[in-house]
């Protein structure tokens, strides 16, 4: 898209989000129609790419406080939020990988988990990221120990920046540390929100096992199995070339070895935060820095300034921002509100009602982001239940349908962090979504439905 296009574009995004909040607002409040206007704008920029996504996150704050839409607590919330600074720590965490080299030292370890094939590459890089995620409680953290890892494996093996079989490595990094998680109660956020909203508003606990055995045959291993065939038809490549001569590798330098004891540290207190209930965000805050320090020689003197990409916590914290804004302002209740009356949604009918349910979700998601969904959906929860006749968990738990299948990166926070410290083209993210969300509402929401029948979720009839 060239310069023209794209401001064009921009003003056509523009003219059509004001014509939205302008004819909602002969109807509705302003602060519900403004913020249509608004989501709507920073959506479709996104989308579309017209301006620079962190450019549209500030016009979100500039235009959400000016505008009177929330205070500037909510607007700017997302700069407090743990998820941000986890964010933040793993960029740096990132770069200092890269720095000390301890990605290069790694690669080889983990490539003699390999075939001999790319698509064992690629098989075997996803069931890491799922296996990461039962002891890492965040989508940014493991992709932020990850990436650099894969990249350094991928030279590695031959396959050079441009390479469809480096694409293929690095993408199977990035959403196998990501999708499957959503089916692993404590390793995603919107996970989170969900399992504390439901015990807050409803006094529904959310087991670990129970949550783990309702969505993880399907959302989560059957996701990973279909996530690798998609990677390795979009990026075919030949094998993989390997080193003739193995080097006997050289002791740990200094700087690696305090690395490590930082990384193994922060993993300790990720894994045992449920007995000092630390959030992971300021954990990683911690751990980054401690890698800044000047003279401690985890990163270099500029570390800052040019590899932590600002634009992308700037983007981040617009997402979380606008969320936040829509389930203040009462969007989020007048979107359920308005798609549960034009459904019909009536008791007696479990499957349509389940199907429902989630396409609701699902719209809410592409409204807010993902952590929006149990934020918009479970204060509601009890009223949709009634409406359906459907049990209260059977309700809380179609969140995951939507929540779990992401349709565009911006909704998925880890994922504008991968795109930002992987160098990873928005466009080819975007492809990869766009196709596992087709595939997953034709092939695997069905057989989780079924699966779902099997544990008697819900009857048939």
């Amino acid at each position: 898209m060239g310069a023209v296009q794209r401001q064009g574009m921009a003003a056509l995004i523009t003219l059509m989000s004001l014509a939205l909040a302008a004819g909602l607002a002969l109807w509705l409040p302003w602060g519900i129609a403004g913020t249509a206007g608004l989501g709507a704008f920073c959506i479709l920029m996104w989308a579309s790419g017209a301006v620079p996504e962190h450019l549209t996150g500030l016009i979100f704050f500039a235009v959400a406080i000016l505008s009177g839409l929330a205070l500037p607590e909510v607007v700017l919330g997302g700069f407090s939020s743990s998820t941000f600074w986890l964010l933040f720590g793993g960029m740096v965490m990132a770069a200092s990988i890269r720095f000390t080299g301890l990605g290069r030292r790694l690669a080889p370890l983990l490539g003699r988990l390999t075939g001999q094939s790319l698509g064992g590459i690629v098989a075997t890089i996803v069931a890491v990221g799922v296996v990461l995620s039962f002891v890492l409680p965040s989508s940014m953290g493991r992709i932020a120990l990850l990436l650099p890892v894969v990249a350094a494996l991928a030279d590695h093996l031959g396959y050079a920046q441009g390479r469809p079989g480096r694409m293929a490595m690095l993408m199977a990094a990035t959403f196998g540390a990501c999708l499957p998680a959503y089916a692993i109660l404590p390793a995603n956020l919107p996970n989170m929100i969900l399992a504390g909203s439901a015990e807050s508003l409803w006094q529904y606990h959310i087991g670990y096992f129970d949550y783990l055995w309702l969505h993880f045959p399907v959302l989560g291993a059957l996701k990973a199995v279909l996530l690798v065939v998609v990677i390795l038809r979009l990026y075919p490549d030949q094998p993989p070339g390997r080193p003739e001569r193995h080097e006997v590798p050289s002791a740990m330098s200094r700087a690696e070895i305090a690395l490590l004891v930082i990384i193994l540290a922060m993993l300790g207190l990720w894994l045992t935060d449920a007995l000092h209930h630390i959030s992971p965000g300021w954990i990683a805050l911690a751990g980054a820095v401690i890698c800044l320090w000047p003279g401690a020689g985890l990163t270099g003197p500029k570390c800052l300034n040019e590899e932590i990409g600002y634009g992308t916590l700037f983007f981040v914290a617009a997402i979380m921002g606008l969320g936040a804004v829509i389930a203040t302002s009462g969007l989020g209740e007048w979107i359920v509100a308005q798609a549960s009356g034009l459904i019909g949604l009536a008791p007696g009918q479990p499957l349509r009602s389940t199907l429902a349910l989630g396409a609701i979700a699902t719209l809410v998601a592409l409204v807010t982001n993902q952590p929006g969904v149990p934020l918009v959906m479970t204060p509601g929860a009890g009223h949709l239940a009634e409406v359906t006749g459907l049990p209260l968990a059977t309700v809380l738990m179609t969140q995951a349908l939507a929540f779990s299948n992401v349709m565009l990166p911006f909704q998925a926070p880890p994922l504008i962090m991968a795109a930002q410290t992987g160098n990873l083209p928005m466009r080819e993210m975007t492809r990869i979504c766009l196709i596992l969300f087709g595939l997953t509402l034709l092939v695997l929401t069905p057989l989780d439905l079924v699966w779902w029948w099997c544990l008697g979720m819900f009857p048939l009839s």
